[in-house]
């Protein structure tokens, strides 16, 4: 098996929105989002979108397929995040050992609305 390491350059930037300023990490790449999929094989999407990261999920794997599986369903730590700017749409980071990145914009729900995948 060949392991190959893939470097995307992380650039922090600061949003002021509204009387809140915002903390973010924007990654060197764009993805495609895909909207409401159900788990991960309905991914892909149209336009690739600018990614501004503002939080980081890091997940056990048992964790991280059981969510990639019921992406739908609700879930405490997705509420009220997420939205797009002129510069990008924020997103939490999901992440486990040997799983893909995933990236969630749930758009002020409590779901994975929108999620781009890297891996």
């Amino acid at each position: 098996m060949t392991t190959m390491t893939i470097t995307i350059e992380r650039t922090p930037r600061t949003f002021r929105i509204g009387t809140d300023t915002l903390q973010v990490e924007e990654l060197s790449i764009t993805l495609p989002f895909a909207r409401k999929p159900c788990n991960l094989s309905k991914l892909g999407g149209d336009q690739p979108e600018t990614i501004l990261v503002t939080e980081t999920r890091e997940m056990s794997t048992a964790e991280f397929d059981e969510f990639a599986a019921n992406l739908l369903r609700s879930r405490d730590w997705l509420d009220g995040k997420g939205g797009t700017t002129q510069v990008g749409t924020l997103c939490v980071e999901v992440c486990a050992p040997g799983r893909p990145y995933l990236y969630i914009n749930p758009e002020g729900s409590n779901y994975a609305r929108y999620v781009a995948r890297l891996g």
